[in-house]
């Protein structure tokens, strides 16, 4: 007999007796692994990401001698950093833990791939491919605009409509300093305030619109294929993030967005030169438009390490 009650689409049944009648009753579904991907990244919405970043800034910029270098030689330790590829090598010598952080490293070890495109940071693939329409994929079922990303400017973000983007990961042992993917003249750089979670895999997958919502630097260049975005994006214990026209974008973090304007021929970049760097890890996240025509390096996918210099993409038509 039916009891008029319906099982929805994708629903448990759960059975029952009433008065002789069947009795359906529908649960959702909810996926294990989503709940698993939000669950493990819970602490982060509680616990305090701005002290914690003010104290990991004053102990990365503290002066204290032995101690800092005992500091630094744990980390070169725990994260296998190959100080071989630094321009100084001697840890002791770095007064500061961010000093050694931002170290340079020596010439020569990142030569440049013959490419229209080399990937700008030592570290791993994150995303990448085409925007769909304004939509940038971040991981599994979380999307993000590219308008949203670029703090609200609506103009701006248009110009990347169905065009190309990439999301590239520095972990704590990577080089962290960030350079041009081509050639390019600095117009724009936009302060975007935000909160401070996590960057890592982990947390892509459990916080929705991440890169959007964490503190972030937007600058704008203009190539011969166009304009394109470099994003530094921010990240907790990420002490600052500077450029090398400006220094520290973010020291007092004001919490409201500010906007540069450059004259285009004022900072004039070659492909491969520094544009800026990260005090403790973060990502990068890149615009191309469509009118680009990116093909990216067929050895590209999801996690593989990428070195600064490595071909990144060529144009369609090369």
């Amino acid at each position: 007999m039916s009891t008029g009650v319906k099982e929805k689409p994708g629903s448990v049944p759960r059975h029952g007796r009433c008065f002789g009648a069947s009795v359906y009753f529908a649960f959702p579904v909810i996926h294990p692994l989503i709940v698993s991907d939000r669950f493990k990244v819970l602490p982060q919405y509680i616990y305090p990401k701005r002290a914690i970043n003010r104290f990991s800034g004053w102990v990365a910029n503290a002066r204290w001698g032995p101690v800092t270098t005992l500091i630094i030689r744990w980390f070169v330790g725990h994260y296998k950093v190959d100080m071989g590829e630094a321009a100084n090598p001697d840890i002791r010598s770095y007064e500061t833990f961010n000093a050694f952080f931002t170290r340079a490293l020596k010439p020569g070890a990142r030569p440049l791939a013959d490419a229209d495109y080399i990937c700008p940071v030592d570290g791993a693939v994150s995303q990448f491919g085409p925007i769909e329409r304004d939509q940038l994929f971040q991981a599994k079922s979380h999307n993000y605009s590219t308008r949203a990303l670029v703090g609200g400017d609506r103009e701006l973000a248009a110009q990347f409509d169905h065009g190309s983007f990439a999301t590239l990961y520095l972990a704590p042992k990577d080089y962290h300093r960030v350079h041009m993917p081509c050639a390019g003249r600095l117009t724009r750089m936009i302060y975007v305030p935000g909160t401070l979670f996590s960057v890592n895999p982990t947390t892509a997958l459990g916080v929705p619109n991440l890169f959007a919502r964490n503190e972030r630097v937007v600058c704008v260049f203009d190539s011969e294929h166009g304009p394109f975005v470099l994003t530094l994006v921010g990240a907790t214990i990420v002490g600052s993030m500077e450029t090398v026209w400006h220094g520290i974008v973010n020291p007092k973090r004001p919490g409201v967005m500010r906007e540069w304007r450059y004259d285009p021929q004022q900072w004039v970049f070659a492909k491969g030169d520094e544009m800026g760097r990260f005090s403790l890890g973060s990502t990068v996240v890149i615009l191309f438009p469509q009118s680009s025509g990116l093909r990216f390096n067929p050895d590209w996918r999801p996690e593989r390490p990428v070195r600064l210099g490595e071909m990144m993409a060529k144009h369609a038509s090369g």
